[in-house]
């Protein structure tokens, strides 16, 4: 896991930086002389702020954690206020599933803040916040935006040297039909699910539960994306538990090597968020017993109670993407391999354009969208390639799916960097007219082999077919056409996986 690609070891720093934010963020609160309380619910907020703002500018990632408290003091109030009515806090915190997921049809703004407002309600739960606590818990929170804020804005502006790029967005769609409104409904019932179940194994620690329940529905789209999430949370979780009873036990809450793991923790959880679901939940699971050792409660029946109550969980969300309007697997992988490969024609028509002079045309955002929205189409067919899945015929198919997708982006990486070199036309018209046309003749086929499997809609860029043909071609126009044969054969390849029937055993050709 910690050898996982990692260019520009951007992974690295992120996850460095947020050690460091969460550190100055605990710091200010001890020294403005707030509880420990308090101070875990700072350092919470400020991981938060760390880990969710993901906005593609850092003018709208200021903006975003600024509006923050905005979402997180109501909330905050709310859940202290209903801290010993119990039937009034659980549809409280229902609403706020609901509006919290919802939210997130807005992008990574409203993704961001739905999750910073569900984890305020959990933290009062987690540490049994009273309405006394809620002037500290402010300040708090407050003094940790600010000093996360200072690190990720001033200290250490990562973002403004590599922008991160604009997360895909999200499948279209109108009323139930829209999925982040469909989800917003499963994850409201998988969390009542996972309440009620929870309070039956302990009415003190049931908001595990709830949370097991919230945090499998992000960023996930299908019933088998949310199915592989809630197995490999609670892989991860087992496993933390265990490194729990080995580590968090026996130091039983000391302050300086607890603080000393917590970092470890932190950096742990942002440097394996992106490739391991599990291993991020193995350190979320390591930090939350050395928590409960600051707090005086932890004792190894306490981590078997973590482990049941995240089991409820799971099963809560799978109970959710089952029975309330389940969005198959199929259909969620079929709308992001679409916008995938129209995406390749994108590129293609952009490359064409730039080859043939035409300055303006840049391959380069959608070349980077391409990888994006591959990424959603790996995370798509994940419960098909798992190594516990019996459907062998799916297996194989996603597998050559994935790997003709993968030919196809490092072909359209090729073109894009055969594009962008000094040596393309500069723009004028002799220059322009001296592209040559195999090249047209090459995006055209491409196209045409797109529009085989993805049938073309009104407002689609054409390639242009007008260049004029003569003796003499841009230098790199012979390694731009072997670019477009590699990727027409792999859209043609692509033709059998995903025009025959899902449960059809594979031919080899």
């Amino acid at each position: 896991m910690f050898t996982a690609p990692d260019p520009g070891r951007v992974r690295l720093r992120v996850s460095t930086r947020a050690v460091l934010g969460v550190a100055l963020a605990v710091m200010a609160a001890e020294l403005a002389g707030l509880s420990l309380v308090a101070s875990i619910t700072g350092g919470l907020a400020a991981m938060l702020a760390l880990f969710t703002v993901a906005d593609t500018s850092v003018r709208r990632q200021v903006a975003t954690t600024a509006l923050l408290p905005v979402v997180g003091f109501p909330v905050l109030a709310l859940a202290t206020t209903l801290h010993g009515q119990p039937l009034l806090r659980a549809a409280a915190w229902l609403g706020v599933v609901f509006l919290g997921v919802y939210a997130r049809r807005w992008g990574p703004r409203g993704h961001a803040l739905g999750i910073f407002a569900f984890m305020m309600f959990f933290v009062t739960q987690f540490l049994h916040a009273v309405p006394a606590q809620l002037p500290e818990l402010y300040g708090a929170v407050a003094l940790a935006l600010a000093a996360s804020a200072s690190v990720r804005f001033g200290l250490w502006c990562i973002e403004r040297r590599t922008p991160p790029p604009a997360a895909p967005a999200p499948l279209p769609g109108r009323g139930l039909a829209r999925p982040t409104t469909r989800q917003a409904f499963q994850a409201t019932f998988a969390c009542a699910i996972a309440l009620a179940a929870g309070e039956l194994i302990s009415p003190d620690r049931w908001y595990w539960a709830v949370g097991t329940a919230w945090w499998i529905f992000v960023n996930t789209a299908s019933r088998g994306e949310t199915l592989v999430r809630g197995f490999r949370r609670v892989l991860g979780t087992v496993a933390g538990i265990a490194a729990g009873l080995l580590i968090a036990i026996p130091i039983a809450g000391s302050p300086a090597p607890t603080a000393a793991l917590v970092a470890v923790c932190v950096f742990g959880i942002f440097y394996t968020a992106a490739p391991s679901y599990s291993w991020m939940m193995f350190f979320v699971t390591v930090m939350a017993g050395l928590l409960y050792g600051l707090l005086g409660v932890l004792h190894p029946g306490l981590l078997l109670l973590r482990f049941e109550e995240t089991a409820v969980g799971a099963l809560g969300a799978a109970l959710g993407v089952a029975l309330i309007l389940p969005v198959t697997t199929h259909g969620a992988t079929d709308a992001w391999i679409r916008r995938a490969l129209t995406c390749v024609h994108g590129c293609t028509a952009a490359a064409a354009r730039r080859l043939a002079g035409d300055e303006q045309a840049d391959p380069a955002p959608l070349a980077a969208e391409l990888e994006l929205l591959l990424g959603r189409v790996r995370l798509s067919l994940a419960p098909l390639v798992h190594p516990l899945s019996p459907l062998r015929a799916r297996k194989a198919r996603a597998r050559q799916v994935i790997a003709l997708l993968d030919d196809c982006a490092r072909e359209v990486r090729g073109l894009t960097a055969v594009a962008a070199e000094p040596d393309a036309p500069a723009g004028s018209p002799d220059r322009t007219r001296t592209h040559d046309a195999r090249l047209a003749a090459a995006c055209l086929r491409v196209e045409a082999a797109v529009h085989a499997l993805v049938p073309p809609a009104t407002g689609r860029t054409k390639v242009p077919a007008d260049f004029v043909p003569v003796s003499r071609h841009h230098s790199g126009a012979d390694a731009a056409l072997t670019h477009l044969q590699a990727l027409e054969q792999a859209l043609e390849e692509l033709a059998t996986p995903l025009s025959t029937s899902p449960r059809a055993p594979l031919v080899p050709a």
